[in-house]
Parts: C-alpha cells; structure tokens; sequence
C-alpha cells in the first residue's frame, strides 16, 4: 500500500485509480504516524499522542488551479516517504478531482458554491461537485469532532486557490465573516510571513469552503490566493517558498508562532459592492486581462447589464474576482475599498 502511494503520488492515483483507495484501512508509519486514506484525495497524518492543532489544507476546489495542488501533493509525498514528520494532525483534500482531468475550474457547478449545505438545496444532489462537496464537508466534520482531544485542539483550514487573472497584489486572503469573533492578529501575522500582505474582508454569509469550516467550527480560516492560473508543471514554484515553509512549520513544528507585533504594512480592505450576474447581456466594461486589485475613479463604469449600470461608488474603489462567464444568479463581480479592522490580542 504504502509503496503504491510512494511510487505514484497520491493525487495521480486519487485521479487514475481512485478504486485501489477507497476501504483502504489505516496504516502507521515507521515513525508512528497514522496514515488514513478516507476516499480518494482525502488523505489524514495523526501523529502519537497529544496535539495542540489540527489543520485541514484543501486545494483543487478548482481542476484548474495547480500550484496549491502541486504544493500540497508534495507535502503529502513527503510525510509518506518520512522526509518530514508531522507534529500536529492534518488533513489534505484534494477536492475536484474530475475538473482537474479536464484542466477545468468544474465539470458541471462551481465547487466553492456548494458549501454549508448548498450542495443539498433544491435540486439537491444532483452532479458529482454536489456530492463532493457534501464529502468534503463530511470529512472536515469528522476530522475536527472525532477525535480524543477535539475539545482540546485550535482549528485551522486553510483553502488554497489561485486566481483566474493576475493581481496588483499577488497573494492575498478572503478573511470569511466571523459574525461575533474578532479577527486574529496571530493569524494575520502567520499569512504575513507566507506572503500574503493583502487581507480582504468578507462581510455576508457565504457558501465558499473556508466559509464552512469557520462558522460550523471555530476554525480560523481563510481562502488564500497564491497567484494565477497555470497549467499543471509550468508554474514557478519559488514563487511560493514562503508559503511552503510555513505550512510545513506549522504542521511539523511542536509550536510555531510569527511576530505579531506590528502588522501596519497589511493592506485591508472590504466589499464594498457583491455584483451578480441575471441575464446573458451582462458585460464587464474593462480589459479582460486588467489584474485583481486594479482601482477606478469614482463614477467609473464597471458593468452593464441590459439598462442597468453599475459604477464605482467611492474614488479608488478596486475590482476582484470578475468574471462574466459566470452562471445566472451567481457573483460576476466583486468590489472592494480599503479599510481597518478590529484584531483580537491573539
């Protein structure tokens, strides 16, 4: 089992032969790691005794976006074959195996829409990305509930894509709304040093993955954004050195923290307008390949739909995430001023 995992990777047998890993049964290292494949690309490490963590990493959520994949498929690789030993329990799922065949952000829905039960409102389940989602949903659950020192543990999920288009700012993080909780500076400071000095606040309820796991479990969590979309093999993977050491701190340190002092050199900032797309005529009224972050003066025009006009409400207001070829009745658009925000001591 193990030198079948070694040989061929686990994400290319999660996609390849996704037969051979389901009802494989739990396995321990030589340094005494518990290894549980649950189904194809979810795969969990449990070291011996007590931990102070556990930390879910997800990536996939889009076929398309590789370099998380990459990344995170090489951490797995790397605890199997005992390079590196895990100190803390995590789980890593892999999660639109099919969309990553067809070098596709999805087969059929978005994935990232399906979450905090969507996967099952009308018309229920009715697609593979509907029911992955409920399994992906399922396995957080179980990983962060089933276990002998759940009570004990601080929660972590970090969901990591990349961007269909560049960004004036290359990195950077959607903070979910945390309804009652303040932010953490302890967390902001750890996305700092992976390189992520670009923070955007989410303030509604979502159905995005990160989303998920921070209102269900108290988990700090966050969808990260580590640059654009390449093809599987062809993205430059010193431009994520940062934020592969201190994953992998995190994960194989007995306790790792960051500076927290001083986090003035963050950029903040918050959703000013959520624009979503009803109708085929809907249009966005710059370039396509005009980066993440990009400002406009107040009164720009950003998008037509039919009669309607959608502008910049404010002098600098910035786009994110635009995308027209989106579903009806989902967000085509997203825009974003800069703002402060209120941090917790820890």
């Amino acid at each position: 089992m193990l030198n079948q995992l070694l040989e061929s990777g686990f994400v290319s047998l999660s996609r390849q032969n996704p037969s051979y890993l389901s009802g494989l049964k739990p396995f321990i290292l030589g340094n005494q790691t518990t290894v549980s494949v649950h189904a194809p690309g979810i795969i969990e490490f449990e070291p011996a005794g007590r931990c102070q963590k556990a930390i879910v990493l997800s990536c996939g959520i889009h076929g398309n976006e590789t370099a998380p994949i990459e990344i995170l498929d090489n951490f797995v690789q790397q605890l199997l074959n005992q390079q590196q030993l895990a100190k803390q329990r995590v789980l890593f799922l892999f999660g639109n195996l099919p969309a990553m065949d067809i070098a596709e952000r999805f087969c059929e829905e978005n994935l990232n829409r399906l979450f905090s039960g969507a996967h099952s409102e009308p018309p229920g389940l009715i697609n593979a990305e509907r029911k992955r989602a409920k399994r992906l949903e399922q396995a957080v659950t179980d990983f962060y509930l089933n276990n002998d020192y759940a009570a004990t543990e601080s929660r972590y999920h970090y969901d990591l894509h990349t961007a269909i288009r560049a960004s004036k700012n290359e990195k950077f993080a959607v903070y979910p709304l945390l309804h009652n909780r303040l932010h953490s500076r302890s967390q902001l400071a750890f996305l700092s040093a992976c390189g992520i000095n670009t923070i955007l606040l989410s303030e509604s309820p979502t159905t995005t993955f990160s989303y998920f796991s921070s209102t269900q479990f108290d988990a700090h969590a966050f969808t990260v954004e580590l640059g654009k979309v390449r093809p599987f093999g062809e993205n430059d993977m010193s431009r994520f050195t940062a934020v592969r050491d201190k994953l992998l701190r995190l994960i194989c340190d007995d306790e790792f923290s960051v500076d927290s002092e001083s986090l003035d050199h963050l950029l903040i900032y918050k959703v000013n307008q959520v624009i979503n797309k009803h109708s085929d005529d809907f249009k966005l009224l710059f370039a396509d390949d005009m980066p993440n972050f990009s400002d406009f003066d107040k009164g720009a025009l950003l998008a037509t739909e039919g009669s309607k006009q959608y502008v910049a409400e404010y002098q600098g207001e910035a786009i994110v995430f635009p995308n027209a070829n989106v579903a009806l009745g989902q967000r085509a658009l997203l825009t974003v001023i800069p703002t402060t925000l209120e941090i917790s001591s820890e």
